[in-house]
Formats: structure tokens, sequence, C-alpha cells
């Protein structure tokens, strides 16, 4: 499971553009917090702070505790607005957290035991579709990954939705149909060899063909 961040935050007493330039000026960053049908708070973070968040590579799939005032709240982070140039965060929003609430997520997946599959031992190589997981989950237990197994694939094997054992809590945000994850595909080099085998027997077929033609001529 993702664990809990942290990050303070301070009241925003003005809207408006003029004062988020003025914020950013002075090293915080506009945020809100809104849902749980509750009033949205506008407030602002310590731009250091939430880079070192960002940084952890998984802000966007944890569990953010945000404080304002002394007063905690529970939210998943759902969007960041970056500069287009020098890539700084401009805006944050937080989703405030009910009791027991169940979030969707992109949750990244990981394949292991790559050297038990035969396939792969082959050359063959793992032709991932979707590196991440569009999951609902218990917010309270949002995993870090999905590791998937690779053991015994071989070239032409597909690894589906349907095939996967998801962590207690968590299930498929996608239901109507059993989409491929990845796949075990023949390297180039065997696939050139194979078009190329596959020429050979044609124009055999097809000197054979010319031969009896011209012998049912001559005759």
């Amino acid at each position: 499971m993702s664990d809990l961040l942290t990050i303070s935050a301070e009241p925003r007493e003005r809207a408006g553009k003029g004062a988020s330039r003025a914020l950013r000026r002075d090293g915080r960053v506009p945020a809100v917090i809104y849902g749980d049908k509750k009033e949205a708070v506008a407030i602002h973070v310590e731009a250091r702070a939430l880079n070192k968040l960002l940084g952890t590579g998984h802000f966007m799939n944890s569990l953010v505790e945000v404080e304002v005032n002394g007063e905690k709240t529970r939210t998943l982070p759902k969007d960041v607005a970056f500069d287009p140039v020098s890539d700084r965060p401009l805006h944050v929003d937080f989703f405030r957290l009910a009791k027991g609430a169940n979030v969707q997520v992109n949750i990244p997946v990981v394949f292991i035991n790559e050297e038990a599959s035969p396939g792969l031992k082959r050359g063959g190589v793992m032709n991932v579709v979707r590196h991440e997981l569009d999951l609902m989950c218990d917010a309270d237990h949002i995993p870090d990954q999905i590791e998937i197994d690779v053991t015994g694939l071989e070239i032409g094997d597909s690894i589906h939705i349907s095939n996967i054992t998801l962590p207690k809590g968590s299930e498929s945000a996608i239901t109507d149909r059993d989409f491929t994850i990845a796949g075990v595909t023949a390297p180039s080099a065997l696939k050139s060899a194979d078009d190329e085998a596959a020429s050979d027997d044609g124009e055999t077929e097809v000197t054979e063909q010319d031969a009896d033609t011209v012998e049912g001529e001559d005759s």
C-alpha cells in the first residue's frame, strides 16, 4: 500500500490570477480542497514541499493528508497543472475523501519472473499494452503497484485482466471487456526469417505449378 503523504497548507485569502502569481513569486503553489459534499477550501502550499512529494513518483496514487490551521484532511490528488516551459507546479486539486470511500486510480504494473518465461528466453519481446491499470480501490488500501507473473509465457501468449488476481479491495474500473495488458511477441529477426521462409515456400509452389503447366502443354 502507498504510504500516507502529508503536507502543510495555509488558507488562500485572495483569489484571481494576480494573487496566484504573487503566491508563486513567494515560493507557494495555489491549491484547492473539494469533495465529500462540503464547501471547497482555497489554500496554498510550499512549492519545495510539493516538489518533494511529486518526486516520490506515486503522488497521484497516494493519500495525502493536508493540514490547514491544525485541521487535517485526508485527500487524494486529482490534478496538478504545470508550467509548459519551466515545468513548475502551478496549481493542485485535492479531492477530500469520505470515510470508507472508494477511489479511482491508475496503478503501475510490474512484470516479475521474466527469466521463467520460455518465450522471453528464446528472444521474444514483452509488448506492454498497458503500463498502468485503471482500478477502483479502497482508499485505505491503494496498492503501490500490481505485480504480474510471466512464468511459463511462450511467444504469442497474452495477458488479459481476467488473468490477474488484484489485491483485496481493488477491482478493474473497466468492466465491459477482457482487455489485454501485455503479450510476448516474436523478435523482429525471427519474424523476418519466418517471412522469408514463407516467401520461399510460395516461390517453390509457383515454380512447381508452372512446371506442371509446361509439362501439360508439351504432351
